[in-house]
């Protein structure tokens, strides 16, 4: 007599962020490969950090105030739209990873890890928000938000598994350094990531729809999904801003708001030219993808922040292009081991960073209501 087996779970469908990590788990015991891992446990200016904030002041906010749009954005997290997609199905092409050009592959597989060990540390930190609070409003959107990263990160880890590799991630939650930021600074730095997050994803998708010829990899088409994920994690993120509007209207805390701008898209832009094989199989040149990717997450912040970015400024562009290069005579200084040329070039990159600072803001008048809807 044939006994099928039963279907295997995956993270994709699971329900709750628990779920999804238990999968996970189970799915980690079959690979013994740990460079993903090591990879991803680095800590560096330019890899996705863990972090750990105060918990007890995120568990006292009251969302009153929004409560309309709050409950709104709640069903339709709750609606879950994407329950089940973030798995292989039949529009999963091949992928021939031997006879991939092997600075593509190099670069691919870096760009997966790094994409992977961003998504499991938003979902680390909601997952810890959602087991330490009792407000319940809070502790059900953290739940939520840390439902999607899980999915996101294990649908990460099957493409790199097709490489032979994976990203432990229960070994990342125990081991990886966690880094404290006060809440303020995890709205400001989070909000960030998850509306640059949809920014890098949706021009992606869209430039591999009109251009499906440079679709390299399967898994770019399920982008358009996962970046409307990010985009309503920003957008949870604009609201709890919103409940304390000093948040973003005192003089402090707009300098803080232009500092977090200016890191986010600098580490953005150094990042990604360190990867040009990957871009140009993409057909995309980096700076074009920059200044697209800059002018969307700006015009999105606007709900929220009393300032962007001038990235039209004639000093923007010149001086990304030198904390570029400062960062590569960085890296191969550590490499060759000088010291000197190490301090030089740490030196090089601090003031190219002043100077993106120093360019005067653009101010605007944020709006009564934050919520909007992806359009790009």
């Amino acid at each position: 007599m044939n006994v099928q087996n039963p279907p295997q779970k995956h993270t994709a469908d699971a329900t709750t962020v628990e779920e999804g990590l238990a999968i996970a788990e189970a799915q980690d015991k079959q690979y013994n490969d740990e460079m993903a891992t090591e990879t991803a446990m680095a800590n560096t200016l330019l890899t996705p950090r863990f972090y750990t904030t105060d918990f007890d002041e995120l568990d006292a906010i009251d969302v009153s105030s929004v409560r309309e749009d709050w409950d709104k954005l709640i069903a339709q997290m709750e609606a879950d739209p994407n329950k089940g997609h973030f798995k292989k199905n039949e529009d999963w092409d091949h992928v021939d990873w031997e006879n991939m050009e092997p600075e593509l592959k190099k670069e691919f597989i870096d760009f997966l890890i790094s994409s992977c060990t961003a998504e499991f540390s938003g979902c680390v930190l909601y997952k810890e928000m959602k087991r330490r609070g009792n407000n319940k409003d809070i502790t059900q959107l953290f739940q939520l938000m840390a439902r999607d990263e899980a999915r996101h990160a294990g649908f990460i880890n099957d493409a790199l598994r097709e490489a032979g590799l994976r990203v432990n991630l229960g070994f990342l939650t125990q081991k990886k350094k966690y880094t404290y930021f006060r809440p303020k600074f995890i709205y400001y730095a989070t909000y960030l990531s998850e509306k640059i997050g949809y920014a890098r994803y949706i021009t992606i998708f869209r430039h591999l729809e009109a251009h499906p010829e440079h679709r390299f990899h399967p898994i770019f088409k399920w982008f358009e999904e996962w970046c409307n994920d990010e985009f309503s994690h920003g957008e949870a993120f604009a609201l709890l801003m919103k409940t304390d509007p000093k948040l973003t209207e005192s003089f402090t805390n707009k300098l803080w708001i232009k500092f977090f701008l200016t890191a986010v898209y600098s580490t953005m832009y150094v990042r990604d030219h360190q990867r040009p094989a990957f871009h140009k199989a993409l057909g995309v040149d980096p700076d074009w993808y920059a200044h697209e990717v800059f002018t969307k997450t700006s015009k999105l912040s606007e709900q929220i922040f009393p300032i962007t970015l001038d990235i039209e400024h004639p000093r923007w562009q010149p001086t990304l292009e030198a904390l570029q290069r400062a960062n590569v005579d960085l890296a191969d200084a550590v490499e060759q081991k000088k010291p000197l040329r190490k301090i030089w070039a740490q030196m090089r990159a601090a003031r190219c960073f002043v100077s993106l600072l120093l360019i005067p803001a653009n101010r605007h008048t944020v709006p009564a209501t934050t919520r909007l809807e992806p359009a790009y």
